[in-house]
């Protein structure tokens, strides 16, 4: 009954630690944090520290000091601590700046298209250059970006155009005040030598623009200004004015197409990083695959060079045995010392290869190696080898090059980058246009100040109407007593306009240069698939020629061991056998894990490797697997 308590108390624990993680994930969010506070605009937005403590799910499968570890478990292990993901994990949030970015009428930095390859073991990708990360990663230029992109392409023009405003309304004040000393020549216009002005103005203005090309502002500027000089009208001098001010563009720069091009070239990087980031969990997983295969076939070959030799040894005691008994010669009992020590060393490099691939799979199923015991822990896979029949059923080879064409993330991202293309190719025609902007404005000013004592003749009434005070000048500018309007075109026609021609014909040329790179996009795809299918169908074929050597090895061992038996065969004889019978099994081993990665090959040449091992795409981004460890 107290065992029983203490395996509950266990596994509470272990479920806590669990609820615990998944809590502290869910609680990671890379989102732009969004306020209905005004003033969060200007403070600055921090993104958390990354999580470097591997899952509970780790733990779990810790067991008497072994981890215990099933293909399925590392995939899911992968999914949330593999260091590729965490890394390409950040890109997403990074596509969703340049959407913020380009709705305010800034231009797009790019999104990384790229795999993330920083885990050692476990090589993806088969024949070609269409393979995750064969060619070059990295981000996708912006507008006016440099010039040579990935597999040979150009993208220098992607963005280009007519300028995009700020879309981001803008408010623009000033207040201030001077004071002014100017010397004088005459005396008789201002009646001083040395005219002072101070002038005290307050000032301010909004901007906006709009995606359709037009803009609109409005300025309201008032100032208050005083003089020594005892001639001037007012004093003090108070003036307002306000300004409504109208443009809109008529040819280039018109329209939501040039205007808008930013915004939607983001949206459409934010797909291609989507679809990158699911290319980046396909290749992770078939990374993990092999390296799991390569495992496997690691703790098979140490296995069977711990039997070899334990069979060595057994064999060396007997002839040593029969050697006192003078029943065999002193050579043979020399051969069977030279036998333990080649299967010795057999022993010692299969070893050693299997606590490289413990230390490959360790590392690719977490984010930190800095747990003492985890370096110390032996990976125990609880998955073999299966059996593989000669005649290998898939489906034809039609299908998979359809389905490849479907599920293929090159070719889904080929066709939003033609996209994205074809909106630079509409805004750089625009921009071969002329510029004519239908532009006015409409205004009123107003003035008010005591008038100058000078001015002020006994008998005669006072004959100013202007008002005394700020709110007279206020009320004048905004009655429509002083009205300022204009209306007009502005045009502007560059001669020969060869900067916007070079752009627009080079977009062109990067349009149909594209279009090629996408055909040979699906030429390479085609040909990887049928690759894959004859490694597939070639490693099949070895492995029923293995699995034939093997049992012919096998029946030839036991023949011997039977003869030695009769006293007709000697421990040489048999020795020699059962090394035979080794290296068959592991000539097996290899063949079959050459079959396991030919078959991820496919399922990776044809796209279908998330949905092969029940991946939700989901799980991936957020780092957590929703279904429990069984």
């Amino acid at each position: 009954m107290r065992e029983r308590s203490k395996t509950l108390l266990a596994w509470l624990l272990v479920a806590l630690a669990a609820t615990a993680s998944a809590q502290t994930n869910a609680a990671i969010s890379f989102n732009m944090p969004s306020s209905h506070n005004p003033f969060s605009a200007y403070s600055a937005s921090e993104v958390p520290e990354p999580q470097l403590t591997n899952s509970a799910r780790l733990t779990q499968l810790i067991r008497d000091g072994k981890l215990y570890l099933s293909l399925k478990d590392a995939i899911q292990l992968a999914l949330e601590n593999n260091l590729d993901l965490a890394i390409a994990r950040y890109n997403l949030p990074i596509a969703d700046t340049d959407i913020l970015r380009t709705k305010a009428g800034g231009t797009f930095r790019g999104v990384n298209a790229g795999v993330v390859q920083g885990t050692p073991g476990g090589g993806v990708g088969g024949f070609g250059t269409g393979a995750p990360g064969a060619g070059a990663g990295g981000t996708t230029a912006g507008a006016g970006g440099a010039g040579a992109g990935a597999s040979g392409l150009v993208q220098s023009t992607l963005g280009v155009g007519t300028a995009v405003p700020s879309y981001d309304p803008a408010i623009i004040g000033s207040v201030g005040a001077e004071h002014q000393t100017t010397p004088l020549a005459n005396q008789r216009i201002y009646g001083v030598p040395l005219l002072q002005l101070n002038t005290g103005q307050a000032n301010f203005g909004v901007a906006q623009a709009f995606p359709t090309g037009a803009s609109v502002s409005f300025e309201f500027n008032n100032n208050r200004q005083t003089t020594n000089s005892p001639f001037f009208n007012l004093s003090p001098a108070l003036g307002s004015m306000y300004r409504f001010s109208f443009q809109q563009q008529l040819l280039a720069g018109f329209g939501f197409a040039p205007n808008l091009r930013y915004l939607r070239i983001a949206k459409n990087n934010k797909k291609i990083s989507d679809i990158a980031f699911k290319d980046q969990v396909i290749a992770t997983v078939t990374q993990i695959e092999n390296i799991y295969w390569d495992l496997v076939n690691a703790y098979e070959q140490s296995r069977v060079n711990e039997q070899s030799l334990a069979f060595s040894q057994q064999s060396l005691d007997n002839a040593r045995k029969q050697l006192q008994l003078q029943s065999v010669p002193a050579m043979d009992v020399m051969r069977a010392e030279a036998e333990v020590s080649r299967r010795d060393q057999d022993l010692t490099v299969a070893r050693t290869s299997l606590q490289l691939q413990e230390l490959l799979i360790k590392n690719a199923l977490t984010k930190s190696l800095d747990d003492p015991l985890l370096d110390s822990v032996q990976v125990v896979p609880t998955d073999r080898l299966q059996s593989v029949q000669t005649s290998a059923k898939t489906q034809p080879i039609q299908d998979l090059i359809a389905q490849a064409m479907h599920d293929r993330a090159e070719l889904s991202e080929s066709d939003i980058d033609l996209a994205n293309r074809q909106i630079s190719r509409k805004a750089a025609r625009n921009a071969l246009l002329p510029s004519l902007a239908l532009v006015g404005f409409y205004g009123g000013s107003g003035l008010a100040g005591p008038l100058n004592p000078v001015y002020n003749v006994p008998g005669i009434p006072n004959s100013s109407n202007v008002p005394t005070d700020f709110s007279g000048a206020l009320t004048n500018a905004f009655n429509n007593t002083a009205p300022d309007y204009y209306i007009g075109l502005n045009l502007n026609i560059p001669i020969r306009n060869r900067v916007a021609k070079a752009d627009q014909y080079r977009s062109e040329l990067e349009y149909r240069q594209a279009e090629l790179r996408r055909e040979q996009l699906r030429k390479q795809i085609r040909i990887e698939v049928r690759n894959a299918q004859y490694a597939l169908d070639q490693s099949a074929a070895r492995v029923a020629a293995a699995r034939k050597a093997r049992d012919l090895a096998q029946r030839t061992f036991e023949i011997m061991q039977k003869e030695q038996t009769l006293g007709a065969g000697s421990t040489y004889q048999t020795m020699t056998a059962q090394r035979d019978l080794a290296l068959a099994e592991l000539d097996l081993a290899t063949a079959m894990t050459v079959y396991e990665k030919a078959s991820v090959e496919l399922e990776r040449a044809t796209g279908t490797t998330l949905e092969h091992n029940g991946i939700e795409i989901q799980d991936a981004i957020r780092g957590t697997i929703s279904s429990p460890t069984p």
